[in-house]
């Protein structure tokens, strides 16, 4: 076999365990996304992670397969972006088929209402954790930390949209660096 085949197979069977393991979304999977891709396989960066998902937050689709699409293009052009993408769905969709077969005649059962229970904290935690190293990475000065003050603000109280929240950000970043390079 080919490295390149290799590759391709190595990139959907790591996004198909990453897949097969995560539960509650997008924001919920970065830690398993940071360990996998960036510690141990070592196909993108932390930043590069976080752009991703910040890339994937303002594009149409599911934010966890934009970032598989994006890492596997990265590493094995467009068949890569297809194996990594389908790599992570395939789980999902074996799941949710044998779920949608036998959960009606589970859920009225406690102990299946309290496990589902226990993964929604679970997830709750991890995004939380996302959350936090987003935070990290993302708030590196006074600047930062302003545009996330309001954002926070406009989005918790005062619903405002979140296209319109990443505009508007990415807007004033840009004149922030615009005036940041005059100065200097």
């Amino acid at each position: 076999m080919t490295e390149k085949i290799k590759l391709i197979f190595n990139l959907f069977f790591t996004f198909a365990k990453i897949g097969a393991f995560t539960f509650g979304g997008g924001y919920a999977m970065m830690p398993i996304l940071q360990r996998e891709i960036v510690e141990n396989k070592q196909w993108a960066t932390s930043d590069e992670l976080i752009d991703y998902y910040a890339i994937g937050q303002c594009t149409p689709g599911i934010i966890a397969v934009n970032t598989a699409t994006y890492i596997g293009q990265k590493q094995a052009g467009v068949i890569g972006g297809i194996f990594a993408t389908l790599g992570l769905v395939f789980p999902s969709i074996v799941i949710i088929e044998l779920i949608s077969k036998f959960i009606s005649n589970f859920t009225s059962i406690s102990a299946v209402q309290y496990a589902f229970n226990g993964i929604r904290v679970c997830v709750g935690v991890l995004i939380l954790q996302t959350v936090l190293k987003l935070f990290d990475s993302s708030v590196k000065n006074v600047f930062g930390a302003v545009i996330f003050f309001i954002v926070f603000i406009l989005s918790i109280f005062f619903d405002v949209s979140p296209i319109i929240l990443i505009i508007g950000a990415s807007i004033v970043g840009l004149i922030a660096t615009f005036f940041e390079n005059k100065r200097t």
